[in-house]
């Protein structure tokens, strides 16, 4: 049987700040990474809720951390637990995005149970989440506003599997994703965008999408989309948006079993 001073000490070296939550939700443990982290010191954390501490919000806005906490109802149905994006109050009164990891160490014969949460900063990979948002909004409310009155040369039929393509890459989603959906490899969705770029007369992903809106061939988005296990919608490389990495560390899922001792 595993200890609580052995389960502290276990994550007191991980780089990942780490706390130790009880089924009551008082913080029980708080390793150094935590105290750089968060700003908090450990005699500041112990004790208190991650209710009181943290006041969490998810990426819809709604509060997470609350008295009746949803992680440890998880945790008592051993549910299998994603690791999810948080906003939280830092020390100095700020606020800071962190991606939160799930470990629920359980000891089987008292039924005693220990929620351990390991957290890392996404803040940068927020900022470039809303500058991209930011970028393909501007360009919908271009297109929007663009003139009625213009009237482009004609170009070569678009067929309607092309149409379909243009349409996946305006709603915001991952060219795997497309291809997947569409049941064609990787390289015949690449042939397409070739053909695709030949017939509009661009050479980015986003400029035909943008021309194929323009020309009337699909419809814009009311909204640009998100994805929702990703970070940030997957928008075309290239000259317009040069090298952008658009999906950050948080686009896998990763779900912690339930230890027993």
């Amino acid at each position: 049987m595993m200890l609580d001073r052995d389960l502290f000490e276990f994550f007191e070296h991980t780089a990942d700040a780490a706390f130790t939550v009880s089924d009551s939700g008082e913080i029980c443990s708080w390793n150094g990474s935590a105290e750089r982290l968060f700003g908090f010191a450990r005699g500041e954390a112990i004790g208190r809720t991650c209710a009181d501490l943290f006041q969490g919000r998810d990426v819809l806005g709604t509060l997470v951390c609350t008295d009746h906490c949803h992680l440890r109802d998880c945790a008592s149905l051993g549910t299998l637990m994603p690791d999810f994006d948080l906003e939280v109050t830092v020390h100095s009164g700020g606020r800071m995005w962190v991606n939160i990891s799930t470990i629920v160490y359980e000891d089987s014969k008292t039924g005693r149970r220990r929620i351990v949460h390991l957290a890392r900063s996404v803040d940068g990979r927020k900022r470039t989440e809303a500058l991209v948002q930011g970028v393909l909004e501007m360009s919908r409310q271009l297109v929007a506003k663009s003139d009625e009155g213009q009237r482009p040369a004609p170009v070569a039929p678009v067929s309607e599997q092309e149409l379909r393509i243009l349409s996946g890459f305006s709603e915001g989603r991952r060219a795997g994703e497309i291809a997947r959906e569409l049941r064609i490899t990787p390289q015949t969705l690449r042939n397409h965008l070739h053909r695709i770029n030949q017939k509009l007369g661009t050479h980015t992903r986003m400029e035909a999408v943008l021309h194929a809106i323009r020309r009337n061939l699909i419809t814009a988005p009311a909204a640009i989309a998100r994805h929702p296990t990703a970070d940030v919608p997957a928008v075309a490389s290239g000259a317009a948006v040069p090298q952008m990495k658009l999906h950050g560390d948080g686009e896998h899922e990763r779900g912690w079993p339930i230890v027993q001792a």
